[in-house]
């Protein structure tokens, strides 16, 4: 198991840099530049000052040289020392917010007494956990039920609910959650005012699991229907085993192996997929200053947000490879 892991983890680092290429020649080459406008001051940037700020922030140099740069560091112009690029945590300094480095924007604290967990990322990530746990903790229950319960009334309403569940976007969920519950019974308000303790995160995290939940009952059910029919289960329940330890120790261990297939697709969907919600619930977290980057054409927030989420959808498969092994011992073997 740790020759596997070490080996996924190095196939990782050409993957994180066909990924950087590619961000890195898309936001180049689209239209405009990261001077087209003075947000702030809603004015266009004369030429020279244009010049200078190209200047200060290497965009002067060649296409390949920013990339480099960016990527594994170059000499500072100034006092030709050398700086670090992405490969050593720096993920430069943001054009439209200047005097912060992208890495801060992210990562540092709204307030320095509460740590990580309280910075936009923390947000983000905080928002993409519970969807995940919720999702977990009910949809594969959700499924078991309705497999044993099949063909039954409690079948047809899982079933229906997973259809509605993963043909409703989340956005739209999340809209319809706000208009019936903020504005129709006013249980909840609009804007939440302060995103500290656990239930102003209940409802956009319950929300924004809605389809992973459908997706990981109706997988559940489907592999607990497929894994009731094998030899093995037969025979457990022959030797007289307990219900219950036919289905938590024969049936559901077999049938978890395709759910932790869409495990780390789900949990990477769930993390980086917040930057949606965000906006639909106002939380703030990496989406608002993400997708006003792109539209500021930030190149190094762009950069910056893409190569850490791609390095979070990197992890998350590399531990379903792990969890494989704990749930089947023969993958892990191989």
């Amino acid at each position: 198991m740790a020759g596997l892991i070490v080996r996924r983890f190095f196939y990782t680092i050409p993957v994180l840099l066909i990924i950087s290429i590619v961000t890195f020649g898309l936001m180049h080459y689209a239209p405009g530049g990261p001077w087209d406008r003075d947000t702030d001051a809603g004015k266009q940037i004369d030429a020279k000052t244009q010049t200078l700020l190209n200047q200060q922030f290497g965009l002067d140099k060649p296409i390949w040289r920013q990339y480099t740069g960016y990527i594994f560091g170059d000499f500072n112009g100034d006092n030709g020392s050398f700086r670090c690029g992405a490969i050593c945590g720096n993920l430069g300094p943001s054009y439209r917010q200047r005097g912060r480095m992208v890495q801060d924007i992210l990562f540092k604290p709204f307030d320095e007494d509460k740590g990580f967990i309280d910075s936009k990322f923390g947000y983000s990530l905080r928002l993409g956990l519970l969807a995940l746990i919720m999702a977990i903790v009910v949809g594969i229950p959700a499924g078991v039920i309705s497999a044993l319960k099949h063909n039954s009334w409690i079948d047809l309403t899982i079933t229906f609910v997973t259809n509605v569940g993963i043909s409703v976007p989340s956005f739209v969920a999340g809209f319809f959650a706000i208009l019936v519950l903020a504005v129709g019974l006013g249980v909840i308000p609009v804007r939440q005012q302060s995103w500290d303790g656990l239930s102003p995160w209940l409802l956009p995290a319950a929300v924004f699991s809605f389809g992973t939940m459908a997706s990981f009952a109706r997988l559940t059910r489907a592999s607990i229907l497929e894994v009731m029919k094998q030899d093995y289960v037969r025979t457990a329940r022959a030797k007289g085993a307990w219900e219950s330890s036919v289905i938590w120790r024969h049936m559901l261990r077999n049938a978890l192996i395709p759910v932790i297939t869409t495990l780390g697709p789900a949990m990477a969907a769930l993390i980086t997929g917040s930057i949606v919600m965000e906006q639909v619930f106002g939380i703030p977290g990496v989406g608002t200053d993400f997708i006003r980057s792109i539209g500021n054409r930030d190149y190094s927030m762009i950069m910056g947000t893409t190569l850490f989420y791609a390095l979070l959808i990197v992890i998350a498969n590399l531990s379903v490879d792990i969890l494989y092994g704990v749930a089947d011992p023969r993958i892990r073997v191989e």
